[in-house]
């Protein structure tokens, strides 16, 4: 069975209170390794994300590390709310890189109206300067991530219409078409019964292309799972295994803004480890590992 394991028994990044911008919170960060350094764009909130002290204001930051446990950490957001669709801000990036080029998804909440929240696309060549393209899906929808490779000369982007995982393709990165179902919540499950959405992109493995997803059961316990996509064709499922590789467990993932949750955005592979990055309870920033030999179906 595919399990993570912590890193530490300790968060890798907390808020910094100094800053407004990610005075209360830092979590559900995109993670890319460029081949020298893992580089996250995690989501910061100045005020708690549960809402609970009112309307919280979403910006990403950047931090760097040439280890993957150590980082360092720009002091100014590289995107805030400065768009009618992210007046309330950006959220929970996930990124790839094709070609040269990197490939920023996340959701653009806007809070004019329930249910403002799009799917929007960002490119960059440094990934710290980015040029937004705006809504690249206008349907209330969230967990997104373009698919690192182009599937049959298209793109492929992987979403949530609830409660499940879906893909779509395009040739443009405008259109979306042939929008399929990928992986379902299942709703007999004891944690994955509710809803489930994509975690980081999906990695390339011997096997075929691991799927890392959260999952919500009916208690909303937020929880990770993993499945298996063939190598060819990602909508098809050659394995999901029937128990989660990450759950709450630790003070700080059960107790937050958002109780009993652990939420991934993004992972990279180290040598011959995987290390996944997750939001702890909305509020920290985590890190567990698994050897890659060890994540077999």
């Amino acid at each position: 069975m595919i399990r993570l394991q912590r890193y530490s028994r300790q968060p890798i990044l907390t808020p910094r209170e100094h800053l407004a911008w990610e005075a209360a919170a830092v979590f559900n960060t995109g993670a890319i390794f460029d081949g020298q350094r893992v580089h996250l764009i995690y989501r910061a909130t100045d005020l708690p994300s549960g809402g609970q002290q009112g309307p919280y204001v979403s910006s990403l930051g950047y931090a760097v590390s040439q280890d993957g446990v150590h980082f360092q950490r720009r002091d100014r957001p590289i995107l805030s709310n400065d768009l009618p669709q992210e007046a309330r801000g950006p959220e929970d990036p996930r990124l790839v890189r094709l070609g040269e080029t990197y490939y920023m998804a996340y959701t653009g909440y806007g809070g004019r109206f329930p249910a403002d929240y799009r799917i929007c696309l960002a490119s960059s060549q440094d990934l710290i300067h980015w040029r937004r393209h705006g809504v690249t899906l206008d349907e209330p929808n969230k967990d997104a991530s373009l698919f690192p490779a182009k599937v049959d000369g298209r793109y492929a982007l992987f979403h949530r219409r609830a409660p499940h995982i879906w893909i779509a393709f395009s040739e443009d990165l405008r259109v979306w078409k042939d929008h399929t179902v990928v992986l379902r919540a299942l709703p007999h499950s004891a944690w994955e019964s509710e809803k489930i959405g994509l975690a980081g992109p999906p990695l390339r493995t011997a096997q075929g292309w691991a799927l890392i997803y959260h999952a919500v059961s009916k208690d909303h316990v937020y929880r990770l799972g993993i499945a298996l996509l063939d190598a060819q064709d990602p909508t098809k499922v050659l394995a999901r295994q029937a128990e989660p590789i990450l759950e709450p467990e630790l003070p700080w993932e059960v107790e937050g803004h958002v109780p009993h949750v652990v939420f991934s955005c993004g992972q990279v592979v180290l040598g011959d480890t995987l290390y996944v990055y997750y939001g702890g309870a909305d509020r920290v920033i985590g890190l567990a590992t698994t050897p890659m030999s060890q994540l077999v179906f």
